[in-house]
């Protein structure tokens, strides 16, 4: 077995092989304290009728790592994978994709493996390290190391590097950083109104800890020296590029000259491109139709690209800061309990918000154990957005990360569960899509959320910048960039051909997420500057936008969401809410048909969507756990009517006897002759046991003084051996021994 460590700070990370997996084509054991992560990677045959690279990157997280055994009644075995399983592979994906060289088509699949974790150290970092690792030992040819970190922000306005859990409960800024020893290649973030400032310092940070790492896995690849598969990618002949050319030259410079009138929508660009490229191969028949589209886009791609580099101008005339026209409107739909739409150009979210009772909340099952979430957003990006068709059904990789994305944005500024009780879902639908459809959901669910009555912290814009960049030839095999042009509000040509899709959400005074990936070996701290400090004159801009269309939060949640109360009761009257096998709380719920939820700590949140039915039910909760005090007065219905008294209802649920001797001043020899079942009696606390029981009277504080005068007086000393009061033969003790 083969090792090499790697020293963080006051942390040490342990690359592992030979223990494990020795039929993978290469496999790497990851150690950070008791977190354990196995990485392996398999190349398998080409597969050039694909069209793409098919590289797949699976995240298994196993709940033996962590001592669960899984929480279904039916299912043990792990199934299919979480939302943050996804995430995680999508990480390792976007960090390692671009690192593989054009045309490459082997199949190339990584699996990472969660074998132990320890609740503290990441194995999502170490997955991605571990990947990085693999790679690297293999013989598949691939333009690596690179390695990640992630940053947090503690209160002290510290960095720190790799938190631990615990850390990152209380941390401001959770930002994952993958990168070269030269170059940044992905960022992931998520932040609580960080400055731009602030987390350009993070960046540099990451990329210092990164070098450090990436010098490790180099120091182990020495070990190995494997030999990396020769690989060149296949070039169309000269001649047959020049002939391909001067047949598409005049149908290839009109669509370039009117770029503009097709680069309204993503498809426009396409669809011309491809009449272009159906012409030239009908003309020439004899030559391959495959190697005709790739010169033919090629030379599409090179010809937009050195536009926008030289002249700064895009394909739709706009300059490289300028934003598409804005179009925004709340209350769209009218049953839902908050509608928005956001248009940016020929993108078009429309967002829905649900309010519903805590309850509600998502439950998690993961390696952290059972967790839950108050707050869930989902992306749809049907294919008719694009003007094509396809499929319909469960949830894409894509889709999945883009809906995190947008929920990560927005969740700084939901409101407290304090301040406002509810489940909240936001479901994203593409309506068209031209680029940043992911930030235009968060633009959109900023007002759909308002709309739907949520008191929003401060509202959450978001925009996607670009990236041109004309490279050249760097040490080691690398390139370098020599010179580029940043672009915000990238269109769907633009994040097609350009060489970064950087996204960036935040409110008026931070950022609240970021997403970065890129086509390229990586870009520079000074690139990520200066994007950052235009996305913020663009956030700025949609954010005043977004105001004159709503201007701040309603005051009222929807007539058809449900009204929701919270209140604080005694933990020791938990017991009598809920009732022997729960039969109080269920008689509360049937018969005003409300959700009622009972926390630990005694706060108990009421919903429904009947105003009345809420209240009725608000006080029949307080009634049964409030402290009634000697000399309370109510007016009570009589509920049940016995011999020896009359039972009122003082609160719902909650009743107190009145003793017969004290329904009237005289003698009453039966209550029925007093008191009716169903009527309505004044009544006063007169005291309370000790187990509880309240007892009443009828009488007031003169007629109680007038009847314990007219009350025959109790013998002296009370009861004795000889007489009982009311005259009453003695008590005879028998003895049964005898």
């Amino acid at each position: 077995m083969i090792t090499e460590t790697v020293t963080l700070g006051e942390k040490q990370l342990s690359l592992e092989v030979g223990q494990f997996a020795q039929q993978a084509t290469a496999a790497v054991l990851v150690r950070s304290g008791d977190t354990v992560v196995l990485v392996t990677v398999v190349v398998g045959g080409e597969r050039p009728d694909l069209g793409y690279f098919p590289l797949t990157v699976e995240y298994q997280e196993k709940l033996y790592a962590s001592g669960i055994i899984k929480g279904s009644r039916w299912v043990k075995r792990e199934g299919r994978p979480t939302d943050e399983a996804i995430l995680k592979a999508r990480l390792i994906d976007r960090s390692i994709r671009p690192l593989f060289p054009a045309g490459y088509m082997k199949e190339v699949q990584v699996v990472a493996t969660v074998l132990s974790y320890d609740l503290q150290n990441d194995p999502d970092i170490l997955g991605l390290i571990g990947a990085s690792a693999a790679l690297s030992i293999s013989p598949i040819p691939w333009s690596g190391p690179i390695a990640a970190v992630r940053i947090g922000l503690n209160d002290q306005d510290e960095l720190l590097v790799n938190p631990i859990r615990d850390e990152q409960a209380t941390s401001k800024l959770e930002l994952t950083v993958s990168g070269s020893e030269a170059a940044i290649v992905m960022v992931e973030a998520g932040a609580k109104e960080v400055s731009e400032a602030k987390m350009l310092e993070a960046l540099e940070l990451a990329q210092r800890n990164i070098k450090t790492i990436c010098a490790g896995i180099n120091q182990l690849a020495d070990k190995f020296k494997t030999k990396k598969e020769t690989f060149t990618a296949s070039k169309v002949d000269g001649q047959i590029k020049k002939q391909i050319l001067a047949k598409a030259k005049t149908s290839l410079e009109d669509l370039l000259d009117n770029l503009a009138a097709t680069a309204a929508t993503e498809v426009g660009p396409r669809h011309a491109l491809d009449e272009v490229t159906a012409a030239v191969k009908e003309a020439l028949s004899d030559l391959d139709a495959q190697a005709v589209a790739e010169v033919i886009q090629s030379e599409f791609n090179d010809r937009v690209r050195q536009k926008i580099l030289t002249k700064k101008s895009r394909a739709d005339k706009r300059p490289p800061d300028k934003i598409r026209e804005l179009n925004s409107a709340v209350s769209v739909l009218p049953r839902t309990h908050g509608s928005a739409i956001f248009a940016r150009g020929a993108t078009q979210a429309l967002t829905l918000t649900t309010l519903g009772s805590p309850s509600l909340e998502q439950l998690i099952e993961d390696l952290e154990g059972e967790t839950s979430k108050r707050y869930i957003h989902h992306y749809v990006f049907p294919p008719y957005s694009v003007g094509e068709t396809g499929r319909l059904g469960w949830p894409s990789r894509r889709e999945v990360g883009h809906g995190t994305l947008a929920e990560r944005a927005l969740a700084p500024m939901i409101p407290d569960e304090n301040k406002f009780p509810y489940t909240i879902r936001v479901v994203s639908e593409i309506m068209s899509s031209n680029g940043s459809t992911s930030m235009a959901s968060v633009c959109g669910s900023t007002l759909s959320l308002m709309d739907a009555g949520v008191p929003l912290v401060k509202p959450v814009a978001g925009i996607a910048m670009g990236l041109i960049a004309r490279l050249r030839p760097g040490s080691g095999g690398q390139t370098e960039i020599e010179d580029y042009v940043i672009l915000t509000d990238i269109t769907g040509l633009e994040d097609h051909l350009g060489d970064m899709d950087f996204k960036v959400a935040g409110t008026r005074d931070g950022i609240t997420a970021l997403q970065m990936d890129i086509k390229i070996s990586g870009v520079t701290p000074t690139i990520l500057k200066e994007a950052l400090d235009a996305a913020k004159i663009a956030r700025l801009t949609i954010l005043e936008h977004m105001k004159e269309t709503l201007p701040e939060p309603k005051k009222q949640v929807s007539t058809f969401a449900p009204k929701i109360a919270t209140i604080n009761i005694p933990v020791e009257k938990i017991g009598e809410l809920i009732g022997p096998g729960g039969r109080m709380i269920k008689k509360i719920i049937k018969e005003t048909g409300c959700e009622v939820d009972v926390d630990d700590d005694g706060r108990v949140v009421i919903s429904g969507t009947d105003a009345d039915k809420l209240k009725g039910a608000v006080d029949w909760v307080s009634g049964l756990t409030r402290e009634f005090v000697v000399g309370e007065e109510f007016d009570g219905k009589v509920v049940r009517i016995e011999a020896y008294g009359a039972f009122v209802e003082l609160t719902p649920g909650r009743d107190g006897l009145v003793h017969v001797s004290r329904l009237a001043t005289s003698y009453v020899a039966d209550p029925n002759t007093i008191v009716k079942l169903g009527e309505t009696l004044h009544v006063r606390v007169r005291e309370i046991d000790e187990q509880g029981r309240v007892s009443l009277t009828a009488l007031t504080p003169e007629q109680e003084r007038e009847a314990a005068q007219n009350r025959p007086p109790r013998p002296a000393g009370g009861f004795n051996r000889d007489r009982r009061p009311g005259g009453r033969p003695p008590f005879r003790r028998i003895d049964h021994r005898r």
